[in-house]
This record gives structure tokens, sequence and C-alpha cells, in this order.
């Protein structure tokens, strides 16, 4: 799960604030994404080389080199016709710059949108540190940008945030001097081009020429002639040959490189796939494809059959509940505007099952409750699924704003909220299940957010540790004697998922249950007794979860 509320520290709070904006239902894809036509797909060559949504795909090459073609004539065209640089006002410099001191802006067109658009998102998270997937949204509207441009526009943005580790090293080789020395706009450019370049199917003469136009109307010819240098060191070699030049030596570290992950996520994934270590190069590239959008329908509203048939989707394969869309704005959907289905990873859909199906000892008197409710996706299953049998689910969420997500998610359901720090809730103690969906790295929903993978470090896993520990341990003090905590994270590294739980065993006394057998038909999910999915194994996000029982 992404991370969320009950976490300390202001950095962590405008995360959340981030994340409620994710969630909203009526954002393009999954978890307010907007989704490229055709996104990247692995070179044949096994490389890791990715393959952009380039409009012309769908063409042939014919027409491919023709678009590459048109696009160096346009911008060599331009040159000509001015004879000076572009001072378009997509190529204008941020505000404050050096660049746009001391003259008026212009409010010409930019001459290439869905790149000015992709550089613009590179910007922002440079600069403010925003999500690409808020950013580009209101990009394309403004431009006018939809269909192919607006494919490319999303492929460019999102895959060059994913990727900025190995195009720095690549920058910085072609550049020699590191990126610290580059200014940050120039490298917003640089990025771009030389993404277009290693890890596309665009045309190396259109990478470079368009990116040298960008730069030319933003900064110049003396500037564009530097960017133009670098592109065309870039483009001497191969992304094989770029991997052999730059890659470390060491198995993980080479695949991290070449994958464009940092090394210590890498080097999580590898632990926590354990004796199948050989899996990480696929679960690497996992966080690079794009997901389909999983869409769960309400229990007692709707079918996932009906759904399915409604939305043009199909059923899936692990919850009773999914259905998987290819693309599109699931808030546009009847269904989901009218609540009979809102927007959830299958994997998540599981977590709330598996507590729903675990074995209590005693009778389940219908006290149900979510610790950690914020934005409300598990609360709302949770809510739908109890009030089939007439119970009710407590749901605890520490930020006000983060609450009426979660009563947005809930309305008509049998959930009661409470703002309130989960490890302080001042709930009466006496539920029956407990589910303690923690705040986490997140690292097991990285494909989702193109930008994740540079943010997180391995301090963030020391300060999220502690707070995982005290929100299990208020909910074992909530947890009545014969009751069921279900701990989940949003991410597969060992010291957030099995540490915790064996902590929770031996401090607590806590009965751990086999949570394989919580999930009927799931099959790869470990050696138990906890269950880990896996994007590359289940096509859901790298959900880990763990149901202990509470002795009498």
């Amino acid at each position: 799960m992404t991370p969320r509320g009950n976490r300390p520290g202001d950095d962590n709070a405008r995360d959340r604030r981030r994340d409620d904006r994710e969630s909203a239902p009526n954002r393009s894809g999954e978890a307010g994404r907007p989704r490229a036509q055709g996104g990247p797909r692995q070179d044949r060559s096994g490389a890791g080389r990715s393959r952009a949504a380039d409009p012309r795909a769908g063409s042939g090459r014919a027409e491919a080199r023709g678009r590459d073609r048109d696009e160096r004539r346009g911008a060599a065209g331009q040159r000509a016709a001015t004879g000076r640089p572009d001072r378009s006002a997509a190529g204008r410099p941020s505000p404050g710059s050096k660049a746009a001191a001391g003259r008026r802006p212009h409010r010409k067109e930019p001459t290439d949108p869905p790149r000015t658009a992709a550089r613009d998102v590179l910007r922002a998270v440079r600069e403010r540190d925003a999500y690409a997937n808020l950013v580009l949204p209101p990009l394309l509207r403004d431009l006018g940008l939809s269909g192919r441009d607006a494919a490319l526009a999303t492929e460019l943005a999102y895959g060059a945030c994913r990727s900025l580790g190995l195009l720095d090293a690549v920058i910085a080789e072609g550049a020699g001097r590191p990126i610290e020395e580059i200014d940050g706009p120039l490298l917003d450019v640089l990025r771009l081009g030389v993404y277009q370049l290693l890890r596309t199917r665009i045309g190396a003469h259109a990478a470079v020429d368009t990116s040298v136009a960008l730069a030319r109307s933003e900064f110049g010819a003396g500037k564009a002639g530097f960017v133009n240098a670098v592109l065309r060191r870039a483009g001497e070699k191969t992304p094989e040959q770029w991997v052999e030049a730059l890659a470390p030596a060491d198995p993980v570290g080479r695949l991290a490189f070449e994958y464009a992950h940092p090394a210590w996520i890498a080097q999580a994934f590898a632990d926590a796939l354990g004796a199948r270590a050989g899996e990480l190069r696929e679960v690497l590239a996992a966080d690079d494809a794009r997901p389909l959008v999983h869409l769960v329908a309400r229990p007692g509203d709707i079918t996932a059959e009906e759904l399915a048939l409604v939305t043009g989707g199909e059923e899936g394969r692990w919850s009773p509940y999914a259905v998987y869309l290819d693309g599109g704005d699931p808030g546009k959907l009847e269904p989901v505007r009218e609540g009979m289905a809102a927007v959830q990873d299958e994997g998540s859909q599981l977590v709330a099952l598996a507590l729903t199906r675990a074995e209590l000892d005693g009778p389940d008197t219908g006290r149900w409750l979510d610790l950690c409710a914020g934005p409300g996706g598990k609360a709302a299953l949770l809510g739908a699924i109890a009030a089939i049998d007439g119970f009710r689910v407590d749901a605890v969420e520490p930020a006000a704003h983060r609450a009426e997500l979660v009563r947005k998610a809930v309305r008509d359901l049998p959930v009661d909220i409470h703002v309130a720090d989960g490890r302080a809730s001042g709930l009466t103690p006496g539920y029956d299940r407990i589910l303690v969906d923690a705040p986490c790295t997140g690292l097991g929903a990285l494909r989702r957010r193109p930008e994740a993978r540079w943010r997180r470090t391995p301090a963030d896993v020391r300060e999220l540790v502690v707070l995982q520990r005290e929100l299990l341990s208020a909910a074992w003090d909530l947890l009545r004697p014969g009751g069921v905590v279900v701990y989940s994270t949003c991410s597969p590294h060992l010291p957030e998922t099995v540490s915790i739980v064996a902590d929770a065993v031996r401090r607590l006394g806590a009965e751990q249950l086999d949570t394989r057998e919580l999930l009927p038909g799931v099959t790869d999910v470990g050696d138990g007794p906890g269950a880990q999915l896996w994007p590359h194994r289940h096509g859901t996000d790298a959900m880990f979860l763990a149901a202990l029982r509470k002795p009498r």
C-alpha cells in the first residue's frame, strides 16, 4: 500500500495529501494514473530496453520513418524560417529562471506539444517534488492533446521518470561532468532525449533533433549545441553497450542499473524472492509494465460478471469481485459513478477478503475494524461484505481530509469513521476481526508511481517499521481473545513484512495462521505461513499479508 496516515513527519504528510488525489476514482487508470495507449514493452534482445507507446507503432516502419523525417524537417524548417532561436511559450524557462529575467513572455503555441508536456512533467517532478500522474492530465488538457499525441506524452513523461538513474549515468558520461553541474531545466531536456534514444523506438535523428529544438527554444543556440553533443554521444552506444560500460559488476546491481531501479530496492526484492531470486529480472521488468485497471464489484450491488458485461472488461483471476479493464477513465463508467464499483487493485481486494475468511475461535459478533482506513478502498469492501450479515465496521483514519475520502468511499455502507491515530484510537476493545493495512514504503506499487523508486531511501524503512510495530500492537490490544488480525503492506521488503510478524508472534504470543488457506485458488504465494503476491506472477501489486489469532 502507499504510505499514509499514522506516519510522523511533514514530508510524509505531504505524500499522504498527494496520494489522496491519486486515489480519486475519476482519474484515468487505476489510482489515478492516466494510461498510455500501448505501454512499455520489453525489447526482444532481453536487455531491458522498454519500447515506448509510440503512436507510430501501429502504422508500420515506413510510417514511423516518415514521422521521424517530418519531425526533423519541421525542426529544421522552423530554424530556417526564423533565422533565430524559437521563443515560443512552451519553450520559455520556468518563472524566476535566469533565462526568463528581463523579457516579456510570448504567447506562441508550442511546436512539439507532446514533448513539451513531457518536459514540463519532468520539470515539475524535479523542481516541486510533484507526482507525475497528477501533473500530466491537466497539461494534456491545456495543450489539447489526445489519442496518439497524449499517448506519446504519457510514455515519454512516465518512462523518463522511471528511468532517471540509468539516464543520469549516461548523461554524466556523455557530458563529461556530474549531473549536479548541469542546470536543472537543461537536464530535463537531456533526460527526455536520452530516454527516447535508449528506451523507445523513436528514431535517433528525431530524438536528437526534437530535443535540440526544445533546448534552443528555451535556452538559445549555445546550450542547444551542448544538448546536441551529449545526445549524439549517448546515441553512439546501444542500451546493451551502455549497461556493459556503466553497470556495477555484481548481478543484482547490474540488473538494478539495466532496469533503472535503485540498487537497494533491487536487493530488497531479491531478498524477498529468496530461493527464487532468479525471478528478479521479471520483478524489475514488471515495474515498467503498464498495469491493467482493476475494478471491484461491490458485493450486494453488482456481480463481477455483471460488471464485466457493463464495462466491457474481463473478470479477475483471483478475487470473486475483480474486473480488469485495459485502460480508459473508470470514473466515467456508470457503475463507478453510482457507487456499485470502484477502482481497487485485486491484491488489495484479496487482503480484505482474507480478513473475512479467517477462522475465529468463537462466534463472530460482527465487530470489525479497519485501523488504517484511508483512503477507504478496503473499508468499503469490508463494509459491503459486513452488510450482507448485518455486521458493522469501524474505520480509523488520523487525517481529517483522508477521513472524508473514506466517508465518500463507504457511503450507504455500515461503516463508522473515527478521526484518530490508530495507535491511540480510544475505541472499546473486543473486535472479532481487525485489518492493519500499515503505512509502508510502497515498494510493491512502483509501477503505479513513475518517480517513486527514486524518492524512497533505506532511512524511510527504519522510520516506518517502528510505526508498523506500534500499530500492530495497538490492534492486538483491541482484539478479543479468539479474534484475528490481518497485517498487510504494499511492500515485499522483509523488514516491513515477515520481520514485523515474527516480532508480534514473539512479543504478543500471537498464533500465526496459514494465510495461504485464506486465498483459495491463488497460487504461488510463497512457502507460508504468510502470503506474498507479485506483479509478475499475479498481476497485482506486491501485497504481503499475514493472519494472526489471539489465543484465549
